[in-house]
């Protein structure tokens, strides 16, 4: 009868009311979100011939390393990760769901759509509000800021100290200035969140994707809040069960979105996405360096080269005002087996086994054998995609 259904109605209401919760509202949220940002998406198209570069990562893999060596070159705009400030000014939600708005941003990055960036942040005044902003040289140099010139190499601190009230509108002055865009992110875990911008036909997007020795990045213990709320991992040296299951999540992701790219590619993604392992970067970082230039369409200089030789053999003391890099990066790269005990390398071992079979990274059975740093535990980066194309394991 009437009173019924109005009961119904009523019943309807309250649990509406009970679930509009955190997570709904950050539903709700996105969902507005990825419709303004379409908005951007009519824009007029940029410039013939920009060449847009997405270095996709991981926490602790090198990538604020491999994402200067494309913020010095003169022809480069680059942010280090603006996908945080999605992830802060949407907080609560899975990794997966916030992927969605973050690519979104990303394409309006990529367009000089800097504004776009406004949404997440609080009262966008200045530049200097984008996260670690000093470390895009473009945000020190004209047009953005006057105090350098072009293609200066220019210290975090000089470029803080004297370009930090550009107003935020420069950045985008100065991004369609560039004939590239470069872009680093590490909150992406499946290669499908990225293909609308594959498809997109104003960009011309290149993937650079690179991946670290899991034990490598555990030994960094820096793997703090990686995501929201629940999922955190502590600074202790053993693994604990939120540790495990960060690095559960960053492993098994980044070698499954490589399978998806070698195994079953869309069109759009054949020949615009490269591979990259940090220890083949810091092994021989000038064929790196050109082999990433030639994919992007970028050329060299005798300044680039001597800059990278240097931050890659630096044998005196750190000097973190230049970069925090600035140190021989080879040895870094095998700092790991002797930071942590054998237990811990079993354990990382067990947890990523999938992502050190697909990426060509030898597991260790004993303590000697991972001490003997004359073993080479790293595979010849020709043996990869053959090994892998026969590899039946699961995620």
């Amino acid at each position: 009868g009437p009173g019924s259904v109005c009961g119904r109605f009523h019943n309807l209401g309250r649990m509406f009311t009970r679930v509009a919760t955190r997570r709904l509202l950050l539903l709700l949220s996105s969902a507005f979100l990825l419709l303004w940002l379409g908005c951007w998406h009519g824009a007029a198209p940029p410039p013939p011939g920009r060449t847009h570069v997405l270095l996709l990562s991981s926490w602790r893999s090198g990538s604020t390393f491999a994402g200067q060596l494309f913020s010095q070159h003169p022809d480069v705009f680059y942010l280090m990760e603006p996908a945080k400030h999605v992830w802060h000014h949407l907080p609560g939600g899975s990794p997966e769901l916030l992927q969605w708005p973050a690519r979104d941003l990303l394409r309006a990055l990529f367009q000089c759509e800097t504004a776009a960036l406004q949404d997440f942040v609080p009262q966008p005044r200045w530049v200097s509000q984008i996260f670690m902003w000093p470390m895009s040289w473009a945000l020190c140099s004209p047009p953005a800021c006057g105090a350098f010139r072009r293609g200066d190499i220019v210290r975090p601190a000089e470029c803080q100290a004297h370009c930090d009230t550009s107003p935020f509108g420069k950045a985008a002055e100065a991004c369609v200035t560039y004939s590239h865009v470069a872009l680093k992110v590490v909150r992406f875990f499946q290669l499908e969140a990225l293909y609308p911008l594959l498809a997109d036909p104003a960009l011309d997007l290149r993937i650079i994707h690179q991946v670290r020795d899991p034990r490598a990045v555990y030994a960094s213990h820096q793997l703090i809040s990686l995501y929201p709320d629940d999922l955190l991992i502590s600074r202790a040296h053993d693994a604990t069960p939120n540790a495990r299951l960060v690095m559960r999540k960053v492993c098994h992701s980044h070698a499954g979105m490589y399978l998806a790219a070698l195994r079953h590619p869309p069109p759009a993604l054949r020949g615009r996405y490269l591979l990259t392992r940090y220890e083949d970067l810091v092994r021989d970082p000038l064929g790196q360096v050109a082999e990433w230039y030639r994919y992007a369409g970028l050329a060299s200089s005798p300044r680039l080269k001597a800059w990278v030789h240097n931050i890659t053999h630096w044998a005196g003391p750190l000097d973190p005002e230049v970069l925090p890099v600035r140190r021989d990066a080879s040895k870094v790269s095998q700092a790991w087996r002797n930071q942590l005990s054998f237990h811990q390398v079993q354990e990382v071992q067990e947890i990523c086994k999938p992502a050190t079979e697909v990426f060509g990274y030898r597991p260790v059975s004993s303590e000697e054998e991972q001490r003997d740093l004359a073993k080479d535990l790293v595979l010849p980066r020709e043996e990869i995609e053959a090994q892998t194309k026969g590899w039946g394991g699961l995620l």
